[in-house]
């Protein structure tokens, strides 16, 4: 089975080295990552990946992971190539996967009607007609979608278990030592600490 690990520049690199631990752990699972072109892609951080395949050469794959950005609302306007060959891949896939903020390109794609992705971007989904929820993840259909960046890894263990079963996604899970607690929410924090994050991530996007 592959899974496909979708590279972009300024792409955040845990949203997709999450779900590739968990995915690379099942051992029938074989990792590829596609890109633009061959060049190696640098993600919003400063890790360097080199692309195995690009948007013209593969023209199908089991499983699809979109990771997002920090720099979303940019990359919805020019995404590279990114929109275009996930309509045409989506028809080949039996999962097509994102985390965080890559759900908007899902949606920019018109592959999703429900969805969940970072609270930065809850409005960005919803003014592309997507049902915005603000689980940790979400299954619509073929379709699944993580919320922020480390919801990856909570995705990625679903999909093992919708996939493999339960028992493996226990073992994957025990394997990578990861102990899921329930995340500090958005609405959750300080008036003032929400307000300050807001600024951050909308000042990002101009």
């Amino acid at each position: 089975m592959d899974a496909t690990f979708v590279l972009y520049p300024n792409m955040t690199a845990l949203d997709f080295v999450g779900p590739y631990e968990v995915l690379g752990s099942v051992p029938v699972v074989s990792a590829r990552f596609v890109a633009a072109t061959l060049d190696p892609v640098r993600s919003d951080n400063g890790l360097v990946v080199t692309p195995t395949d690009t948007f013209a050469s593969l023209k199908s794959t089991d499983i699809v992971v979109v990771p997002g950005s920090g720099h979303w609302r940019e990359l919805l306007k020019d995404s590279g190539g990114v929109v275009e060959w996930l309509q045409e891949i989506h028809p080949t896939t039996k999962w097509t996967t994102s985390v965080c903020t890559g759900s908007t390109l899902l949606a920019e794609a018109g592959l999703v009607s429900r969805a969940t992705t970072h609270w930065a971007a809850r409005s960005d989904l919803s003014d592309r007609g997507v049902e915005v929820s603000e689980d940790r993840v979400v299954f619509d259909g073929k379709v699944v979608t993580g919320a922020g960046v480390s919801a990856g890894i909570d995705m990625a263990l679903r999909l093992v278990e919708a996939e493999f079963g339960e028992m493996v996604a226990q073992a994957v899970q025990v394997g990578i030592e990861y102990d899921p607690q329930p995340p500090r929410a958005y609405d959750s924090i300080p008036a003032s600490v929400a307000e300050g994050l807001k600024a951050a991530f909308e000042s990002r996007q101009a």
